[in-house]
């Protein structure tokens, strides 16, 4: 791989709830947020931007400039509005974050957040939607929102995007190199029961990206998963690692293995792929014939935060032209219609690349994880035991 630090080298967290990277300190290291504690009362009071918007995102997950290291386009809207943005990159996993967090929370207290930035699968958007520890959108304030992707608007953990507003997407298939398996491979199955394979394979860590996979190989519905659907899949999975077909459960950690031919196939990220054919473009990512996986990392208020202000933010990246900025940088999924039209004259090889831009058939074949099973504690403990966590 190249010495340059993916997005996708931060956004999967380690398995059994272990983290890539810990930040100490969270909530302390970045002082006050909005310095609103509440809601606000009135009418005037909600249509009031704060001086300070703060907001706290993954690692390298939106454009940067090289030589300066600003963030141009926060730079457009603190121009623009007149707003500080104090952007942190400060979650480095889902479950550290929300560990950080949910004791605040749980007391009625603010985080001293306006935005965060955490993913659909991983279950924990729909959790904080279920214990009220989330701000509705001020959608008055969004009027962008018009260009949400279709396929994006009405998830089942928040039906009317109440709470929520997609930020990047990220799809999850099948990564591998043509000349170790002999040819093309479009097959779940065959990654786990080919004798060709054996020991060249590698699964994922996350519980929505492995069991979703085999899921739909099994032609179960992962968006809707039953005791049987799960049997299935795990029965399928120990069978794979019990014969020793698969090598080892992996978070982006597969990059350099599949990169040096240590592995010849594995689930994969497409963000990740991306950044690794840079670098080896002999390297293939495609979506499995039963359907991949789709996750979507989310912009959430929690209690506490400015819905106001940080609803005006979130319609800034709404803008097709802004969001093809932030999309030239990251090389992941933009939930933002037009992003692609705008980015043709910058930068054509990223409009044009279906791993960035999926076509209409790509969307029509990925699913979405069950949030509920994401949540439910047996079948974390299960998947835990799985993977050997």
């Amino acid at each position: 791989m190249s010495e340059h630090l993916t997005r996708g080298d931060f956004l999967r967290r380690a398995a059994a709830g272990g983290s890539i990277l810990t930040v100490p300190g969270l909530l302390a290291a970045c002082g006050g947020s909005s310095g609103t504690k509440g809601a606000a009362t009135t009418a005037a009071a909600s249509r009031t931007l704060p001086k300070t918007i703060v907001w706290s995102n993954w690692p390298l997950y939106i454009d940067v400039n090289d030589k300066t290291k600003a963030h141009p386009s926060l730079a457009q809207f603190e121009k623009k509005f007149g707003v500080n943005v104090r952007y942190i990159e400060d979650i480095n996993d889902n479950d550290s974050f929300f560990g950080k967090i949910e004791g605040p929370l749980s007391q009625g207290q603010s985080v001293d957040r306006d935005v965060i930035v955490l993913t659909d699968a991983s279950g924990l958007p729909a959790r904080m939607i279920e214990l009220g520890w989330l701000e509705k959108l001020n959608k008055s304030a969004i009027p962008n929102m018009k260009n949400l992707e279709s396929v994006q608007q009405h998830p089942g953990w928040d039906p009317n995007r109440e709470y929520s507003l997609p930020w990047q997407s990220g799809m999850t298939g099948i990564g591998y190199d043509p000349a170790k398996v002999g040819g093309e491979i479009n097959s779940v199955t065959e990654l786990l029961t080919n004798p060709k394979l054996k020991g060249k394979v590698t699964l994922l860590t996350e519980f929505g990206d492995t069991m979703g996979l085999v899921m739909a190989a099994n032609g179960d519905d992962p968006s809707k998963v039953t005791p049987a659907a799960f049997d299935r899949a795990e029965k399928m999975i120990k069978k794979a690692v019990d014969s020793g077909q698969v090598r080892q459960f992996t978070g982006n950690d597969y990059a350099p293995l599949l990169a040096k031919g240590d592995v010849w196939a594995c689930f994969a990220w497409s963000g990740d792929m991306v950044q690794l054919q840079a670098d080896h473009p002999g390297l293939k990512w495609v979506l499995p014939k039963t359907g991949g996986m789709i996750w979507t990392d989310n912009m959430l208020i929690p209690k506490g935060g400015n819905a106001y202000g940080a609803s005006v933010l979130m319609n800034w990246f709404y803008q097709p032209q802004i969001m093809a900025e932030v999309e030239d940088y990251v090389n992941y999924l933009s939930p933002v219609v037009g992003t692609a039209k705008a980015l043709e004259k910058k930068d054509p090889a990223v409009a044009k690349n279906p791993l960035i831009f999926p076509t209409k058939a790509m969307l029509a074949n990925v699913h979405q994880i069950d949030a509920k099973a994401v949540n439910n504690p047996k079948y974390k403990q299960r998947f835990q035991k799985l993977i050997g966590g």
